[in-house]
């Protein structure tokens, strides 16, 4: 029950980022409960138990999206757009003479301490993510949300090192470019 309690809500967010509905995505965390309980034996300990159960959890999860996906029609497979542009504009960034080279060079214009800890920045921060191609999404949620390690990530999702920082950079840039937005707008 303890793990039901801790983990649950962390991997029913995992499942909502392959499903298409919360009903899909709790049936989704329910057979991850039963793989668990009957793969408990098989359990080597070569990664920790949380990552284990985001594993088994996301290719549930995958496998039931690729199932729903069967009835999607294939424009909603459309392309990201991200190809061949740059995420965010070189010169946001300092460049090689600075002793903090490739760091945002400025943090958000316009930011109010009291605006950032207002529940309404944080959720333009999960309608940003929420807006996130599906693996930007997926990443960004497992790193900065679940706190997942790159590594755990990487495991998690089957990306390489290269591909999930890739993604996360891009998911991160686009988050941060709606927190500033609406900053700016207020």
């Amino acid at each position: 029950m303890a793990l039901v309690e801790k983990y649950g809500p962390s991997l029913l967010r995992v499942a909502t980022l392959h499903v298409s509905s919360r009903t899909a995505a709790e049936e989704v965390v329910q057979d991850t409960w039963l793989a668990v309980v009957t793969g408990l034996e098989r359990f080597e300990g070569r990664s920790s138990l949380k990552t284990w159960l985001y594993r088994i959890a996301s290719n549930k999860a995958k496998t039931r999206g690729r199932r729903e996906a069967r009835s999607l029609p294939f424009s909603s497979l459309a392309y990201d757009g991200d190809e061949g542009e740059p995420a965010v504009a070189v010169d946001r960034f300092l460049g090689p003479g600075s002793r903090y080279a490739g760091h945002w060079a400025a943090p958000p214009r316009g930011v109010p301490e009291e605006r950032l800890l207002a529940g309404e920045a944080r959720g333009v921060v999960e309608q940003a993510i929420g807006a996130l191609p599906s693996n930007q999404r997926a990443v960004i949620t497992l790193r900065d949300v679940e706190g997942l390690s790159a590594e755990e990530a990487c495991n998690v999702l089957g990306l390489t090192e290269t591909n999930q920082r890739v993604l996360l950079h891009r998911g991160r840039a686009k988050v941060r470019a709606a927190l500033e937005r609406y900053l700016e707008d207020q």
